[in-house]
């Protein structure tokens, strides 16, 4: 129950999101779902490869390059979901870091994981 509370919550902000940034377009909310789930999947099959891949690059740049594969996972969902547009690789990077911020702060006021 817990997943399905958070992949409504993460539809929720993205639809925020998209409302209030420009470069980011969402058609609908079912698209938002969408999102929610395929940015899911991808941080949980595709960023563990590349975090190791680039590890030295991460070390080197105190961490900072996981930002870029962030904004990467972004557009690579830009590119799966339909209806799911970002514009450019900078509008992925500020697009991920609000979603982020505004994940922790909504996940901590939920209560989280106890």
């Amino acid at each position: 129950m817990n997943l399905i509370i958070r992949i409504f919550l993460t539809a929720v902000l993205v639809m925020l999101i998209a409302h209030f940034m420009p470069g980011v377009t969402v058609a609908n909310f079912t698209i938002s779902i969408f999102v929610a789930i395929v940015l899911g999947l991808l941080n949980l099959f595709i960023k563990p490869i590349l975090v190791l891949f680039t590890l030295p690059v991460t070390v080197l740049t105190f961490g900072l390059f996981l930002l870029v594969i962030n904004a990467a996972m972004i557009l690579l969902c830009s590119e799966i979901v339909g209806g799911f547009r970002v514009d450019s690789f900078l509008t992925a990077l500020l697009f991920s870091v609000i979603l982020s911020v505004s994940q922790s702060i909504l996940y901590s006021l939920m209560g989280g994981d106890k």
